[in-house]
């Protein structure tokens, strides 16, 4: 088997793994019996989110995904502490 060939199969099953996260993430958000559930629920789709993206753009070799990715990083921050101050304190800002 070459390289190449072995470089896609692996992104291909990394893919679906990401995939199959996000769909377990999605239940957990939904069914989470504590906020806190869901606000990591939301987190880790965050992540998985970036790991899609990043793999969609090695599989299509655009490097623009790249950038996106950085983008979702910093939203998915952003909003993992927002949502933890409006937990905390019932705002998030003061």
């Amino acid at each position: 088997m070459s390289a190449p060939a072995l470089l896609d199969i692996a992104l291909l099953v990394t893919l679906v793994t990401l995939a199959v996260g996000q769909l377990l993430c999605v239940v957990r958000l939904v069914l989470g019996p504590t906020p806190g559930d869901r606000v990591l629920a939301l987190d880790t789709l965050v992540i998985n989110a970036l790991g899609i993206v990043v793999v969609l753009g090695m599989i299509q070799g655009v490097k623009v995904y790249f950038e996106v990715s950085l983008l979702i990083a910093m939203l998915g921050f952003v909003s993992t502490v927002a949502m933890a101050r409006f937990m905390l304190r019932g705002d998030i800002i003061e």
